[in-house]
């Protein structure tokens, strides 16, 4: 077994707890949206989808410099944060981990939308019929039915936080031992002359981990689908 150094030791303990923030933060507010998107029809629907969706076509570079606007501070979220709450999120690992969400919501809004369309509504409607509210119906048949499509979105958003790389530097920088991910001490390796085999080993690393988490995704839906089938 290959033994980490203390740098992909350090490099890895940050993508991870930067990751599971990430998605532990984001996956509730995309299971929100993701069903208003799929059960609701309102005035800016298209807007909220556009929105949503935006991190994917924009530049991750762009994102992280909105977010440095935003939650900087002299931003207008970050500056009454520092101020009102002496909280920082700019160039910290929780920025890390907001730049890291937002670039995964999109992949888990749309893994949970999917699966929210597959449920037969008329399930719903016959609970519905026979006296359970609203919330006893999401909590006891949608919610147990769109589980698969819940779980590769947060393995997918998890997978895709520990590759972010474009939004994370701009606003948190890289800052070793505070913001420095795999892909950032990977970035550092290549820039530096004899960096190349360390930049090799971060990323096999990288590959490992991401093969890793598609691959539990695939199981876990499996699972879950044989689960509720049967």
């Amino acid at each position: 077994m290959i033994a980490l150094t203390e740098l992909e030791q350090e490099a890895l303990t940050l993508s991870l707890r930067v990751a599971v923030w990430a998605v532990a933060t984001g996956l509730p507010a995309a299971l929100a949206v993701a069903w208003l998107l799929a059960r609701r029809e309102f005035p800016g629907k298209t807007l909220l989808n556009g929105v949503v969706h935006l991190p994917l076509v924009l530049p991750p570079v762009v994102v992280g410099y909105l977010l440095l606007l935003t939650f900087g501070r002299q931003g207008p979220v970050g500056g009454w944060l520092d101020e009102s709450l002496g909280v920082t999120i700019a160039f910290t690992w929780q920025g890390a981990a907001l730049a890291a969400a937002v670039m995964a919501f999109p992949l888990m809004v749309r893994a949970i939308r999917l699966s929210l369309e597959a449920v037969d509504t008329r399930l719903e409607s016959a609970a519905r019929t026979l006296g359970a509210g609203r919330l006893e119906v999401f909590v006891t048949i949608t919610l147990p039915l769109t589980a698969p499509g819940l779980l590769a979105g947060a393995i997918l958003g998890f997978a895709r936080s520990l590759g972010e790389f474009g939004a994370t530097i701009t606003f948190v920088s890289n800052i070793p031992g505070e913001t420095r991910t795999l892909p950032l001490a990977l970035y550092s390796l290549v820039q530096q002359p004899d960096g190349e085999s360390g930049a090799l080993r971060m990323a096999a690393i990288s590959v490992v981990l991401a093969l890793v988490a598609l691959a539990a995704s695939e199981l876990l839906a499996r699972r879950v689908k044989a689960r509720i089938a049967g």
